[in-house]
């Protein structure tokens, strides 16, 4: 009996999966997620009208565009994100992660 160096878990298809295609897989589906959160934030924010108090200061575009990023990865790293990255893994996975 030959044993596999390194065994692969089982992908929702049922199949054997490499465990580093699985993990780009994952961040990939993460990454995609806080890309659209990051255009979601920025789009609403263009929404709020640009005069009063706070509409001439040179930094606050900058400042509110790194922010925006940070939140958005914050949102898809913690917990179950919007739910976005699990249907994209399930739904990728299924022909990505199939053993060749």
């Amino acid at each position: 009996m030959s044993a596999d160096p390194k065994p692969g878990k089982t992908s929702p298809g049922g199949k054997t999966t490499d465990p580093a295609r699985e993990t780009k897989l994952k961040k990939a589906c993460a990454d995609f997620e806080s890309m659209l959160v990051y255009q979601l934030l920025k789009t609403m924010r263009q929404t709020i009208p640009k005069s009063g108090v706070l509409s001439g200061s040179d930094g606050k575009d900058t400042y509110e565009m790194m922010f925006d990023q940070k939140v958005a990865d914050e949102v898809a790293r913690k917990g179950q994100g919007l739910g976005l990255q699990k249907m994209l893994y399930n739904q990728i996975s299924k022909q990505y992660l199939k053993k060749d």
